[in-house]
């Protein structure tokens, strides 16, 4: 008899429990609930202390199922209630079989009163939840976003959203050069003849980005901090962080603060930028290759700098991280257009190791001065053709130069002789089931070769005329095995009036002609963070006068991003 009460027991607190969240938005559920505990109670299956307990865990069960309607879970929560006072009041006074009646300590008044306090709790529950729901929409209350891997952890303090993510990267490259002769301005190692070592990032450092985001007056608003710190010890000069580095004890590694921007607008003006951030000329270019992920062309292996080259100057032009006021505006079907004027940079004479910024360059002439802004803009397109998948994008760039000076040559600040650079490129990115290919090109014209405006005007003055190009193609093995293989060229032609034969002993005959890469790579998802690469690339340079050099690189490590 006792493990059969106990069962029957268990059975109706499981019930109580399993039951109510199905149960209690109707009425007639809660009303069968009610009489079963009267039944019970009226065969004497039940004690007043068995029935008052289920009673109130009916209610509470209620009330708790209720929360995520809180507004109008406290009316719910009190009408079952009630309604079960209304049925323990019937089953009191007429029983449910001829001859059984109710214990006389368990009277309709009694039993009223247990049920009307079970509401009242149910109702102080309800009101509770509601408080709770509404704390989460104030800034006294912060809560944890559902995390998407790649888009790191979301913060939400009331109406702001908090966003940190990043990425770290580590690689061990082993660099052996091919031989030949130095090329200035050439990107490959090959004439060093000493093989090298190096435990290095890759084309990205690690980096810590900080974006908090919030809506006011119908505006998306927000604000944007990006650290890009390297792991190997920092010797700063032209390129500051960027240059390579100094392998030498008591060294600290580079920071580059190179993202510090703010954006407002919505989805019908459009959005506006003010800040430092990846400037607009040939950004699809770098965010498209893959060696963004992985090494490639490495620069310096023996002292490394904050990133190794990857595909700079051997494809594209590097878009640069630069002061800017921009304006994107709202999509247009798949097609959407940005401007902007941005901090104008000197004429670089990098081709030349002596003293490139004080216009005493044997190759490039220098300029310092801007009374103009630079302007980039771009315009992308996103379509679809059955299961194929097109992005296409175009950007142009435009820089006055004033001032060119080259001491070695004669040009002076007081010649007022300016030129304007000019330049333009077209890629696009197919994606078809597991296969995904890229193909880009540049012209410029005073652009240079590698960064930004180096080596883009000639000592005596001229612009000198630059392009280049690459090729991409990546197949997925599998959903997490991607192999990726990449071909790419820059070429910097000279500017007229220039002479090999009579600068020869200037320097110029060893001026670079073309930079040239190919690189082989295997990538591995491990987990939703984790890749693991392995990589292969061949780098040459070749010059005006005919030097050329090569090298050879082997890189293997892992990309976490988060």
């Amino acid at each position: 008899m006792a493990s059969g009460k106990k069962a029957l027991l268990a059975t109706v607190m499981a019930a109580s429990v399993a039951g109510m969240p199905q149960m209690l938005p109707t009425a007639a559920h809660a009303d069968d609930y009610a009489d079963l505990l009267d039944v019970l109670r009226a065969k004497g299956s039940l004690t007043r202390h068995e029935y008052d307990t289920l009673l109130a865990k009916h209610v509470h069960h209620a009330a708790l199922a209720a929360e995520p309607h809180a507004a109008h879970a406290g009316h719910v929560a009190a009408g079952s209630a009630r309604t079960a006072v209304a049925h323990a009041g019937h089953g009191a006074q007429a029983g449910y079989e001829p001859g059984i009646s109710f214990d006389p300590g368990a009277g309709e008044n009694d039993v009223s009163m247990r049920a009307e306090d079970a509401a009242t709790r149910a109702e102080a529950s309800a009101r509770s939840a509601q408080e709770a729901a509404s704390a989460l929409n104030n800034g006294s209350f912060v809560r944890v976003a559902k995390y998407v891997p790649g888009k790191g952890l979301t913060f939400k303090a009331g109406p702001i959203d908090i966003n940190l993510s990043g990425f770290v990267n580590g690689f061990y490259s082993y660099n052996s050069p091919a031989g030949g002769r130095p090329v200035a301005g050439g990107v490959s190692s090959g004439s060093s003849g000493f093989d090298s070592s190096s435990v290095r990032n890759g084309l990205l450092p690690a980096g810590f980005i900080l974006k908090m985001n919030t809506v006011q007056q119908g505006m998306d608003i927000s604000a944007v901090l990006g650290m890009y710190p390297g792991l190997d010890n920092a010797n700063p000069s032209a390129f500051n962080a960027n240059s390579g580095g100094s392998p030498v004890g008591l060294g600290t590694a580079g920071i580059d603060l190179r993202q510090v921007f703010m954006t407002f607008g919505n989805k019908d003006i459009g959005t506006f930028k003010v800040g430092r951030d990846l400037a607009l000329f040939a950004s699809d270019a770098i965010m498209n290759d893959a060696t963004l992920l992985s090494v490639g062309s490495t620069g310096s292996n023996s002292a490394p700098g904050n990133t190794s080259l990857g595909r700079i100057g051997v494809g594209y032009v590097y878009a640069d991280w630069i002061p800017q006021i921009s304006y994107t505006t709202p999509k247009l079907g798949g097609l959407q257009g940005s401007i902007g004027i941005f901090q104008p940079l000197d004429e670089f004479g990098y081709a030349d190791a002596t003293n490139p910024t004080a216009g005493a360059s044997a190759y490039s002439a220098g300029a310092t001065q801007h009374s103009s802004p630079m302007v980039q803009g771009r315009a992308v397109y996103d379509f679809s053709v059955s299961d194929l998948q097109v992005h296409i994008w175009a950007s142009f760039l435009i820089q006055h130069m004033q001032g060119l000076t080259n001491a070695r040559y004669g040009l002076t600040a007081e010649d007022h002789k300016g030129t304007t650079a000019e330049a333009g490129d077209i890629g696009t990115k197919l994606t078809y089931g597991p296969l995904e290919g890229v193909a880009y090109y540049y012209r410029g014209s005073g652009l240079g070769t590698t960064g930004l405006f180096f080596d883009g005007v000639a000592a005596n003055g001229r612009k000198r005329s630059s392009e280049g190009y690459y090729v991409q193609g990546a197949y997925h093995i599998t959903k997490k095995f991607r192999l990726v293989g990449s071909y790419g060229v820059s070429n910097l032609y000279l500017a007229g009036g220039e002479d090999l034969a009579a600068e020869s002993n200037a320097g110029t005959a060893g001026l670079v002609r073309r930079n040239q890469s190919e690189v082989g790579a295997a990538y591995y998802q491990m987990t939703d963070w984790l890749t693991v690469i392995g990589e292969y690339s061949h780098t040459s340079s070749a010059a005006h006068g005919g030097n050329k050099e090569s090298d050879n690189t082997a890189s293997g490590g892992v990309m976490l991003m988060f």
